[in-house]
């Protein structure tokens, strides 16, 4: 065959699939498909970039409303309360959708990575930041979460062995001084009890983000989100139980509201488009896209919290934005 008829060349090949139908039959389905290299040239060249981004953003918009929810959720119940409650709300709208499309259980292999993500980001950082955001403002809160895309990064090279480009590297040790910087300018230098429950929560987070992100390439986002969270009903159900015998309720709208964003917004749905953002584009990308996470939660603190918006934030986010764009055009 001449070289320049490879590219447009018809071959027929097979095709092994193992879906849900072939998993409970206890066999594998095969199927042949006539394909030409041309399609499958251009099909490996469609760059899932801009898809992966949005999703990726979208995530962030989910989570930058995190804490000010949380702060609503605290007006109507106790910090373990409202996390362990939390939990079991997302848990049982994830379970529905799992039971919904009849998705086989997760093979034995992949369940050690989910009990990292269900430690990371359903028990350990709604808990760590919920106990911070007892004493501490939900704007000086999300100025110091704002270190996480640095943080995520550093894990996501561990795990995965990739190594990142320098000029990715750069921006985002600059974005994290800015953030830095910015929080110690507002806290006057001082680290208190609620800022090493968010550095805690910040550890946490990264290796949930990172195990998150790896997984979501061998299983759709929204089940490893969902699965973490059915790992995690048990010990959340029996905590639920303790905490509301132990904590007051007081039940009010913005408590309510509050429970119900941070139950099926930020930890289902946030999570869910989240982790198939990381999984399109990368951990190291999307992680940054995060920087924008704090500057968002600044507004929403103003508008739904009517906390003092500080006069540096402009600053910080022009500076955040411009590592932002650094970072998603070196290459990773």
């Amino acid at each position: 065959m001449r070289a320049q008829d490879s590219a447009t060349a018809t071959r027929t090949i097979t095709v092994t699939t193992t879906g849900p139908a072939a998993d409970r039959a206890g066999d594998t389905v095969r199927t042949s498909d006539t394909v030409r290299t041309s399609d499958t040239v251009r099909t490996a060249r469609a760059d899932p970039l801009p898809r992966g981004t949005l999703l990726a953003a979208l995530g962030v918009f989910a989570f930058s409303l995190t804490f000010p929810s949380t702060v609503w959720g605290l007006e109507s119940f106790g910090p373990w309360s409202l996390v362990a409650v939390r939990s079991v709300l997302a848990a049982l709208v994830a379970g529905a959708f799992l039971l919904a499309g009849r998705v086989p259980l997760p093979e034995r292999r992949h369940w050690a990575g989910l009990a990292v993500v269900g430690g990371g980001v359903v028990i350990g950082f709604p808990l760590l930041t919920t106990l911070a955001l007892q004493t501490s403002t939900t704007s000086h809160a999300a100025v110091v979460v704002g270190l996480l895309p640095l943080t995520t990064a550093a894990f996501a090279a561990l795990r995965t062995r990739r190594r990142p480009s320098r000029t990715f590297w750069c921006a985002a040790v600059a974005g994290a001084v800015v953030v830095l910087a910015f929080t110690v300018q507002q806290s006057g230098g001082a680290v208190s009890r609620g800022d090493l429950y968010l550095f805690g929560a910040l550890l946490v987070c990264a290796a949930g983000y990172t195990e998150g992100g790896r997984l979501a390439r061998l299983m759709p986002g929204w089940q490893v989100i969902g699965w973490a969270l059915i790992l995690c009903l048990p010990l959340m159900a029996v905590g639920s139980a303790v905490a509301l015998s132990a904590e007051p309720v007081h039940l009010n709208a913005h408590g309510v509201l509050g429970l119900v964003w941070v139950a099926a917004g930020s930890t289902f749905f946030g999570l869910y488009v989240w982790y198939r953002g990381m999984a399109s584009i990368g951990i190291p990308k999307a992680s940054q896209l995060q920087l924008a996470q704090p500057l968002l939660t600044l507004v929403w603190s103003v508008v739904l919290l009517d906390e003092t918006l500080p006069l540096a934030a402009p600053l910080a986010a022009v500076a955040v934005l411009v590592c932002i764009a650094v970072t998603q055009r070196a290459r990773s």
